[in-house]
């Protein structure tokens, strides 16, 4: 939670989160029995917010350790989490795991449902004794337009993956046009 919590407190991040006013919670998830949402919606509207949501991340106790992944589960909690914020214009349900999901529903199955209600699913990969669990979650995980899944290799590198990952997923993408650019392709 420690890596998750210093992500959201670097600039970029922090920038990012306090243009766009977003909204964020906490699932924390295991097995098929095991999901639960630990900070409820938080609007971020300023600095002062980031802080309060990183420091409220940082005392909130790991519930679950050593049972099974149910990736199928936490992402239909996880959607379903999105009612209680109607006017969310975007939503993405960001996944950390360290294993393939052995429990549950399949989380490919869920692909066809989360792209009808236009959510995005992107993933950090936290590679341990699974082979290419990075592999896994780009085919049965992440769903929807510009999904990806970033690699932290063990448990010591998902600080620094998490900052990545969130700020990528936070800040606009370079490639992104909006109506007001000019069009690239009448360039010399």
């Amino acid at each position: 939670m420690r890596g998750l919590s210093a992500a959201l407190r670097d600039g970029i991040v922090a920038d990012a989160l306090v243009a766009q006013a977003a909204q964020v919670t906490l699932v924390q998830w295991t097995g098929s029995s095991r999901q639960r949402q630990t900070i409820p919606w938080t609007g971020i509207q300023s600095y002062a917010d980031v802080t309060a949501l990183a420091d409220t991340i940082d005392s909130d106790p790991r519930e679950w350790r050593n049972f099974s992944t149910a990736i199928g589960e936490a992402l239909i909690v996880s959607a379903d989490l999105f009612e209680q914020v109607p006017q969310c214009a975007r939503k993405v349900i960001d996944v950390s795991g360290d294993g393939v999901s052995n429990e549950g529903v399949d989380p490919a199955s869920r692909q066809q449902a989360l792209r009808a209600a236009n959510i995005t699913v992107n993933a950090i990969a936290i590679e341990t004794d699974q082979t290419d669990l990075t592999g896994y979650f780009y085919e049965n995980l992440i769903v929807g337009e510009g999904a990806f899944v970033v690699t932290a290799t063990g448990f010591e590198d998902y600080p620094a993956q998490i900052k990545r990952k969130l700020q990528r997923e936070t800040t606009q993408q370079v490639t992104e046009l909006n109506d007001r650019s000019p069009d690239l392709a009448d360039s010399p």
